[in-house]
């Protein structure tokens, strides 16, 4: 497995446990917004939940290029990098 599949898992469980998905909901290519509902404010707590998990901050300009499950596993790969 590599780095990002685990990053990828990650996301997908703080998804499912913040916001009360279903895990077979949230693929890694769903977008946050228009499939999965997500908000602007939801956006914010999803970024606090993921830096108090992973010590990584996100901007405001991060969170408005994540539009997939996928971009977060992503974002968070190139911060950690």
């Amino acid at each position: 497995m590599s780095e990002r599949d685990i990053i990828l898992a990650e996301v997908q469980k703080i998804l499912c446990t913040t916001f009360d998905f279903d895990a077979e909901d949230v693929t890694e290519d769903k977008n946050l917004f228009t499939d999965l509902d997500l908000d602007s404010l939801d956006a914010v707590d999803m970024a606090s939940e993921l830096s108090s998990k992973t010590g990584i901050k996100f901007t405001n300009d991060d969170l408005r290029q994540i539009r997939t499950v996928s971009d977060v596993a992503d974002a968070i790969l190139r911060k950690k990098s």
